[in-house]
């Protein structure tokens, strides 16, 4: 998602796409993260406990709901960013809860992504449910250099036979620089804290490793961290800050801090908002020092993506985002999370 805008005053490139201005010319990027909410398809992956999701399983999961599922999960990836990048949309979109490549091929060919000739990037992990982690881009806005899968490590003996999904990292090129996405999915609630922070940890030691092959990378960390921003995962063992002023060299930005602060999530539990889904930026993309120095690639912006289809109209529940089932019905609906959007701004030379 690039946008290419005319400031005098830089809030105004969220009013139109073209804005007449006297100074400087700018290039805005879009980088998101959605949790699809169980993108499964309808076949048994031999070794995955994926039963629920057959047309024999609990959710009678067939190719209707599938087709279904597709169509909407594509329609709110298209239009995730086009508030600031019309007809653009964005660059990236890493997503979680997604069973296999079959799916995210069959994805990519729902006519509002392939229209923009989305890809993705996925490498098959271990979690016992089949679901993983994956990169949607527009190659014309991202250009994929290598991709791995970083194992999640778990540490006690007794957890020697568990398996979750791991930390996929794409290394890529946007707007000239060298970008990395981390995309994971860190363990549920159910598993306690000690597990995510485990991941939290993990999570840093990846992004120190990135930063020693190449202390200019721009790295943004994201995913559905099953923690809110100020819990000890994010906060301490990633090293996410709440305020720019305080990131040190070592340390990350975790913009959704505040947003939570101000009653706003991504998923609502008993009427009370969580903010799971999170994009947490490493010091290079930040102008630490105030300035509105946008001579590389830096952060301005971030939001919370909502459309009134993502949400339940009416019932108990209303307000709550639409899910695809709930209390064993099928709602045909988007997912049980919101999706998240940082905007990156260049100055054109």
């Amino acid at each position: 998602m690039k946008k290419t805008v005319f400031l005098g005053i830089i809030a105004m490139v969220f009013a139109t796409a073209t804005v007449q201005a006297q100074e400087k010319k700018f290039s805005v990027y879009g980088v998101g993260f959605y949790n699809l909410e169980n993108l499964f398809d309808t076949c048994h992956d031999a070794g995955k406990n994926d039963y629920e999701y057959l047309p024999t399983g609990t959710n009678h999961w067939n190719g209707i709901k599938y087709t279904n599922k597709l169509r909407n999960m594509s329609k709110a990836l298209a239009d995730m960013g086009t508030d600031v990048l019309k007809h653009i949309g964005c660059a990236a979109i890493g997503v979680s809860e997604v069973e296999n490549a079959k799916a995210l091929t069959d994805l990519c060919n729902q006519e509002p992504l392939k229209k923009r000739n989305f890809k993705f990037e996925h490498i098959e992990g271990p979690d016992k449910r089949g679901v993983d982690c994956a990169l949607l881009y527009n190659p014309k806005l991202f250009k994929v250099r290598n991709t791995k899968l970083v194992p999640y490590v778990y540490e006690k003996p007794e957890d020697k036979d568990r398996a979750t999904r791991g930390f996929l990292v794409v290394s890529g090129t946007m707007a000239g620089e060298h970008v990395t996405i981390v995309v994971n999915h860190l363990p549920s609630r159910f598993a306690g804290s000690y597990y995510r922070e485990l991941g939290g940890r993990q999570l840093r030691v990846v992004k120190d490793s990135l930063i020693r092959d190449d202390p200019n990378v721009k790295i943004l960390i994201m995913g559905d961290m099953n923690d809110d921003p100020m819990d000890k995962s994010m906060s301490e063992c990633l090293g996410a800050k709440r305020k720019i002023k305080d990131v040190g060299d070592n340390d990350m930005w975790n913009p959704w801090w505040d947003e939570l602060a101000h009653g706003q999530g991504t998923l609502r539990y008993d009427n009370a908002w969580n903010l799971f889904d999170q994009i947490i930026l490493s010091p290079s993309l930040l102008n630490r020092d105030g300035s509105k120095n946008y001579s590389t690639l830096k952060y301005y912006k971030h939001q919370i993506f909502k459309r009134n289809y993502l949400f339940q109209q009416d019932g108990k529940y209303k307000g709550n985002p639409l899910r695809t089932h709930a209390g064993g019905s099928w709602l045909n609906g988007y997912s049980d999370h919101l999706p998240t959007i940082v905007y990156l701004i260049k100055e054109q030379r």
